[in-house]
């Protein structure tokens, strides 16, 4: 038996030893199990979204259109704040545009507005495949008779090496469940009827079983490609190998994907270019007018990398090891700057959200002399523009090395937009 001076002596060693220093490999080993949750959580959305889709496929209504489409939405939340692990990991990288690759030129899938349906620098932006099973793709007779996985991603997706020719990924499912918005910045988003679904009599739209195979046939690749991503950084997953092996290395990734999303992309490209030109084609989410939204999320990304901390769909909040700690240890000021300058950022980007959510769409915001719309967005992308200057002196104050981050005409040169 312990003496009480035994005791006594035991916790108060316990309670005077130092905290354990958190150092870059602990880091980016947290930084690696927040990745594989996001994306085991978009998978797990992607899935369910497969299901309602199923569902209305099997019996076409309104509820089951509005079913499939909040599904949408929902894998919206958990992909959007993945975002931030593109640019400093070139497996993401090299993935990425195969989900989320934005504009597209619609009428490469399906039938559009005939206002719409020529871009006159792709050939193929009025092909429809739905409504042609076959067609000639670079001098080949190509067979899509049957609108497999395969075809869309193997064939159609950027056909001819053309970005627009957008067939894969969130963003053709999102058109296949929401149609073109033809509503420019007025309000209402696309309106595709759920008869465009329907199999044999009162089929609008022509080719509902064609067009029911190509949207099943697009969730199973996003479901596949998700899949693809999960493995990248389970244990053994290149996107894990990637950024562990060399710890300082990992920290160059973390800090890249936050300043360059933050940066060329969020602000520049997804927000000012828009605004510039006025125009609801820029949206990220067009067809659904879900744009406010993945904003936010992106935001809500960049936010977790630093911190180190992610919320689950289920609520489960994850927390670790994170750049702040490493940033706190050498330079408390540029961390306490940084962080009030992270949350700066997601209170504009929630800002917008909740006046889309009161009843002003963001393609409304892009009004030519929308004072408020204006006010919103060049609210979010000054404050984007602000910690990308921050997360530029956190990566001083690590002794990292200096890194480029993403840049964009709008922000870097707004007259060459016009030119």
């Amino acid at each position: 038996m312990k003496s009480c001076l035994a005791t006594f002596l035991l916790s108060s060693a316990v309670l005077s030893a130092p905290a354990l220093a958190i150092e870059p490999a602990m880091v980016v080993s947290h930084y690696a199990d927040l990745a594989q949750a996001e994306y085991a959580d978009s998978l797990a959305a992607a899935k369910a979204l497969r299901s309602s889709i199923q569902g209305l496929i099997d019996a076409p209504t309104e509820d089951s259109l509005a079913v499939a489409r909040q599904a949408w939405l929902d894998a919206r939340v958990p992909y959007q704040q993945t975002e931030v692990f593109r640019f400093g990991n070139p497996v993401v990288d090299d993935w990425e545009g195969r989900v989320n690759a934005w504009p597209l030129d619609e009428g490469l899938i399906d039938y559009v507005a005939q206002s719409n349906s020529q871009n006159q620098e792709n050939g193929l932006a009025s092909l429809n495949v739905i409504a042609t099973p076959q067609f000639t793709l670079s001098g080949k007779q190509v067979d899509a008779t049957d609108i497999t996985p395969a075809l869309i991603g193997d064939i159609l997706h950027e056909a001819d090496g053309i970005e627009a020719n957008v067939a894969s990924g969130y963003h053709a499912i999102e058109f296949l469940l929401w149609g073109q918005d033809l509503n420019g910045t007025g309000p209402g988003a696309g309106e595709r009827p759920f008869t465009d679904f329907v199999q044999g009599n009162g089929c609008t739209g022509g080719n509902c079983d064609r067009r029911a195979a190509y949207l099943l046939a697009a969730t199973d690749l996003l479901i596949a490609d998700l899949e693809e991503m999960v493995q990248a950084w389970d244990a053994e997953g290149a996107g894990r190998q990637a950024v562990t092996a060399d710890p300082q290395a990992g920290l160059l990734a973390m800090l890249t994907g936050m300043g360059s999303l933050s940066y060329g992309e969020q602000a520049g490209e997804r927000m000012k270019l828009g605004l510039m030109l006025n125009d609801p084609e820029e949206e990220h989410d067009c067809f659904s007018d879900n744009t406010h939204n993945s904003h936010y999320y992106v935001g809500v990304g960049i936010r977790n990398v630093y911190l180190g901390e992610y919320t689950r769909p289920d609520g489960t909040q994850m927390s670790g090891p994170s750049l702040s700690d490493l940033v706190a240890a050498v330079d408390p000021d540029v961390d306490t700057r940084l962080r009030g300058e992270l949350e700066q950022s997601v209170d504009r980007l929630a800002a917008i959200k909740t006046a889309a959510e009161g009843g002003l769409a963001y393609d409304q915001m892009l009004a030519p002399g929308h004072a408020q719309g204006e006010a919103l967005i060049m609210g979010a992308v000054d404050a984007l523009v602000t910690q990308t200057a921050s997360i530029e002196r956190a990566v001083t104050a690590l002794g990292l090395s200096r890194i480029a981050f993403e840049g964009s005409d709008s922000l870097d040169n707004p007259t060459a937009i016009f030119q």
